[in-house]
């Protein structure tokens, strides 16, 4: 019975980690760019009580043991990189990518992070830059006299200068990937970092090996379901409540043990 109490104090803490995860999902529904969280749990440790196979006689033997588990823990939130859909918004530095891949951000200590928010802006030298001021890299820096700035899907920033029929090209926007998205470090701010798991970043054309493309005027939205994460809600509600009930229960068992004697 002490068993019992323990193997269902694990469920309600993991229970409540998965909670957490998916308060923080629907909390950033609205999130630009935002990538759903998963939890995943494993069993923990049994304890063998007896071992299946075990000889019974000349010739026969037990076909199934005796196993105890000690209950459940959280051991990942994975990140799942689905398509977001899309919002048309109207602004020329609006940049959703269609596909696989992420824009490169240099940081202000020289490192360099990703994201799918392609909500950019320019600052005073006319660079784009992310909402916190931090610029792509390669860096696009747009003339201050253009009067309208053209981005391809494969990259290409083109501008119209004053009295200039022709758009002239001034860079182009490169798009990174990962072995493993998954295994990227989330740093806030719509901003992820590589780390070993996740492998080097890989620069790509947009379009090109298998890369997403651009598209102007637009931006990713969360890849939240709102139905789908209030299902998960109920259910971790519900598993958390079964728990509490099994250490209620043990309890009472607990108690009726000790009275007895009585």
């Amino acid at each position: 019975m002490m068993r019992a109490l323990w193997t269902a104090g694990s469920g309600m803490r993991a229970q409540q980690a998965n909670i957490d995860v998916i308060s923080n999902n629907l909390a950033n529904v609205n999130t630009t760019g935002f990538k759903k969280s998963r939890t995943d749990f494993q069993d923990l440790m049994y304890q063998t009580i007896r071992q299946a196979g075990t000889q019974t006689g000349p010739d026969s033997e037990v076909p199934t043991g005796i196993q105890m588990g000690h209950g459940v823990r959280q051991v990942a939130t994975q990140k799942i990189y689905t398509q977001g859909s899309f919002q048309e918004t109207g602004n020329a530095l609006d940049v959703a990518i269609e596909g696989d891949g992420f824009f490169q951000i240099e940081m202000p200590d020289g490192t360099f992070a990703f994201t799918r928010d392609g909500s950019f802006k320019k600052d005073s030298d006319g660079r784009m830059v992310t909402s916190d001021g931090y610029p792509m890299d390669p860096a696009i820096t747009i003339p201050e006299q253009a009067i309208e700035v053209s981005i391809s899907a494969d990259g290409r920033v083109s501008v119209t200068m004053p009295e200039e029929t022709e758009p002239q090209e001034i860079g182009e926007i490169q798009i990174f990937r990962f072995v493993n998205p998954s295994g990227l470090a989330n740093i806030g701010r719509n901003l992820v970092k590589e780390t070993a798991a996740s492998g080097e970043p890989v620069q790509v054309t947009p379009g090109e090996e298998g890369s997403g493309t651009l598209v102007q005027k637009y931006l990713e939205m969360s890849n939240v379901q709102v139905v789908e994460e209030m299902v998960n809600m109920i259910v971790a509600q519900r598993a958390y409540e079964v728990n509490s009930k099994a250490i209620t229960t043990a309890d009472e068992m607990l108690s009726q043990a000790a009275n007895l004697k009585r």
